[in-house]
């Protein structure tokens, strides 16, 4: 009872971090991290050398905004198809990137042919150099081969030539000068290949390169609320992204242009048709003026009427203005309705283009760019051109909309005005007939002359207009080549790749920690029980031999002699009050060391004159003979048998000076013969004898064979190898002290190598622990005090033994 009793108020260690542990942690492998870090440096190496370089280019336009003011402002101007506001920057990039822009720019390039040198990590483009001349005598438009062709000089007059389509790469020579018939072209190479490098070649088709110009090209607003539009490009070769970037910049400017003017001819198209027809309307009513004058005698008919005739004429004049802004508007709302294209105003007729109806053109055109930059991309049932063609029908039908409200404005103002002209008409009914009849014919003759000549200088005008029409751009700055890359940046690359290694090493360190089953040192072992460390044998520096195994008389003067000493003094504190103490000693598996940790301990008893007496109790697997060189014919299995007597088992070391008794030869039955009485009654009979009996018994975890040997002896140590034993081993003990109500439990730790990678972060706090503890070092940091005769290290050779 009172073991038990003691046995459950033990408690676990109170421990504490210890942050030098964990600094000592990463220090001791210092190496891994040095390795990790010297390998992410050559990968970094590599990498910089393989990849290829990146570089850009820029340039930048402004936007003349202002320009398009002033050409608003004139009479009969036409209206910018993109009107400057504060999105035009993003519009601008969608023109920009367009196909037309892009093809036009590769097509000033000297795109046709690509020469390449090829290195022992990556080949180069030689763009603009030639470092020999190709030239194309025939070629297919679009259906050309586009494999590399490898070249390589054989003399002055001849070259051997490969191509990447054959599968066999073989190579056949020509001559220079040679026409060679390939992939559906005739070529030739006119001039000799340099004799030092690998040159290859291959042929472009302008669409080729279509997707390396769009693909590195960006447009941003260079400065925050300005009309300054930078553009840039990247590419892997300097002096092609800034050829290609000038050509776009350029194309984009005269672009710009054409369409500007394409816009003011279409006025002037439409005047011209306007102006056709009232020339005729003139000349038909003045005939008809002349003819009644003449017939009716009538020179300069002047009335009292000629003021309701004034009056009468203007209203006609208003009615013929608000005709021919409704014609304007017919004509923008058949162009809304039937064209796919973007919308040009033809007209800027004073009360029709609201400033809604300007706006919203100017959306429907920038999403119909839109749509056509992403028709390179997709098709047209993919789901972005399904959401931007929903858009544009929407603003369409805003524009629609705004154009029904401007026709039914005209159509109030007309009947308005025909009002007034019925009431005017009224007023001149009473005049008489052959005067009003010249009134409504001069009246009529009026108002087509006045349409004609407002219509004629509407025409002069857009003229001047269209003559002083420039681009809306104008380029700032052009493109020069870069020749330091922004991609990849070796400093950057480095220093990335540096500490790329340094937190694989650190990481590498705690993966291991976080993987490892085993236990390595005292304070986790604290950590996990609550049974008392009696004492930590050092792991021996050099390979156990055969016949060495008892170091702690072999090596008396050695830290690992003094490391068993230390566990004999304790145990002199234990079942003090026994006069024979057994000891039984065990494990969880095999492997852990008892019988090497028996044998040394038995060894450092018999130094001090004890009587001791080790008995190998393992009769599955026992080694404890062959340190004693014993063929193990006859032991303990024979004595428990009865096949045996207690004398006949008993064999002296006269070398150590200890006494043993081997295990005897396997029984079919070991468990139930230590079980026996048989057993119990050699125990007594050695107390007789011996001042300690030390039982080297089966692995606990593994058989139950010690059992009874466990609950007859007074000491039992539990064996737990560093680096060998599992974490699941430290709490063995505690449950062999609550199953079998036992207090004289403690654990030895085994083959202790101050292994500082998996050492515990936590240090003890021994005043406050109830767990027992006993008084140990071990024995870190003194192994070269000058107190031990250990051997030297490796690098110490030159040190003289004395």
């Amino acid at each position: 009872m009172d073991n038990s009793t003691t046995t459950e108020n033990r408690k676990l260690a109170s421990q504490n971090i210890n942050y030098w542990k964990i600094v000592l942690i990463f220090l001791s492998r210092w190496y891994w991290v040095a390795g990790t870090v010297l390998i992410s440096f050559v990968m970094a190496w590599l990498y910089v050398r393989s990849i290829t370089p990146i570089y850009i280019t820029s340039a930048s336009l402004k936007l003349d905004g202002d320009q398009q003011q002033q050409m608003a402002a004139l009479p009969g101007s036409p209206v910018n198809y993109r009107p400057f506001n504060q999105n035009q920057i993003q519009t601008e990039g969608i023109i920009m990137r367009s196909e037309d822009v892009i093809l036009n720019a590769l097509k000033n390039l000297d795109y046709k042919i690509s020469y390449y040198l090829e290195g022992r990590v990556r080949v180069t483009e030689l763009y603009p150099k030639q470092p020999f001349q190709v030239d194309i005598l025939t070629q297919d438009s679009v259906n050309f081969s586009r494999a590399t062709y490898s070249v390589k000089p054989v003399d002055r007059k001849t070259f051997e030539l490969s191509s990447s389509d054959d599968n066999n790469k073989t190579s056949k020579k020509y001559r220079y000068g040679q026409a060679i018939n390939a992939g559906n072209m005739v070529f030739t190479v006119k001039t000799e290949i340099p004799a030092t490098g690998n040159y290859s070649f291959k042929f472009n088709g302008i669409r080729d390169l279509y997707g390396r110009a769009a693909g590195g090209l960006n447009v941003f607003e260079q400065e925050k609320n300005t009309n300054i539009m930078g553009v840039t490009h990247t590419d892997s070769n300097p002096v092609f992204s800034a050829n290609v970037l000038n050509e776009i910049i350029k194309q984009y400017v005269k672009n710009d242009a054409t369409l500007k003017k394409r816009s003011a001819k279409q006025t002037i198209d439409y005047l011209d048709s306007q102006i056709a027809f009232l020339d005729a309307q003139v000349n038909k009513s003045g005939n008809k003026l002349s003819s009644f004058q003449s017939s009716n005698k009538l020179i300069d008919p002047n009335s009292d009427k000629q003021l309701g005739n004034s009056k009468l004429s203007n209203l006609q004049n208003q009615i013929a203005e608000l005709q021919l802004q409704e014609l304007g508007i017919q004509q923008l709302e058949t162009q809304v309705k039937n064209n796919k294209d973007r919308i040009q105003l033809n007209l800027n007729l004073e009360g029709t283009n609201s400033t809604l109806l300007t706006g919203l053109i100017a959306q429907l055109n920038t999403l119909i760019i839109s749509r056509e930059n992403k028709l390179q991309n997709f098709n047209t049932d993919a789901q972005p051109i399904q959401d931007i063609n929903r858009q544009i029908n929407e603003v369409k039908q805003a524009i629609v909309t705004n154009i029904r409200l401007l026709h039914e404005r005209n159509q109030k103002t007309i009947n308005y005005i025909n009002g007034q002209i019925a009431q005017a008409n009224q007023a001149l009914s009473s005049i008489p007939a052959k005067q009003n009849d010249f009134a409504k014919l001069q009246s009529n003759f009026d108002i087509n002359q006045r349409m004609f000549s407002m219509l004629f200088e509407r025409k002069l005008s857009a003229q001047i207009s269209s003559a002083a029409v420039i681009s809306g751009a104008t380029i700032i700055s052009l493109a020069q080549p870069s020749y330091f890359p922004i991609s990849p940046v070796p400093k950057k690359i480095y220093s990335s790749y540096l500490f790329m290694g340094l937190f694989s090493g650190l990481g590498l360190i705690l993966l291991v920690r976080i993987l490892n089953p085993y236990l390595y040192d005292i304070e986790t072992i604290e950590g996990l029980t609550a049974t008392p460390i009696i004492g930590v044998i050092l792991k021996y520096p050099k390979k156990v031999q055969p016949g060495e195994s008892v170091l702690s008389i072999e090596r008396p003067k050695s830290i690992f002699a003094e490391s068993v000493r230390s566990v004999r003094t304790n145990l002199s504190f234990m079942a003090s009050d026994q006069d024979t103490k057994v000891i039984c000693i065990t494990s969880e598996v095999s492997g852990e060391g008892k019988s090497f940790v028996s044998l040394n301990l038995a060894g450092t008893l018999s130094i001090i004159d004890k009587k001791v007496i080790l008995i190998a109790a393992d009769l599955r697997k026992s080694k404890l003979h062959f340190a004693f060189g014993s063929d193990n014919r006859i032991g303990l299995s024979n004595y428990l048998s009865k096949q045996a007597d207690l004398a006949d088992i008993i064999f002296t070391d006269e070398r150590h000076n200890i006494d043993y008794i081997t295990s005897g030869p396997v029984p079919p039955n070991p468990s139930e013969l230590l079980h026996h009485k048989s057993m119990g009654t050699l125990i007594e009979k050695l107390r007789e004898s011996y001042e300690y009996i030390i039982i080297d018994t089966a692995p606990v975890g593994l058989v139950s064979d010690s059992v009874p040997l466990i609950r007859k002896a007074d000491i039992n140590l539990f064996i737990i190898r560093s680096g060998v034993s599992k974490f699941r081993a430290a709490t063995i003990p505690d449950r062999l002290s609550k199953e079998y109500g036992l207090n004289n439990i403690a654990i030895i730790l085994n083959s202790f190598g101050d292994e500082k990678l998996h050492a515990n972060i936590y240090t003890t706090n021994y005043a406050h622990s109830n767990t027992g503890t006993y008084y140990y070092s071990n024995y870190t940091g003194y192994g070269k005090s000058g107190y031990y005769d250990d051997e030297k290290s490796w690098w110490e050779f030159w040190k003289k033994k004395g």
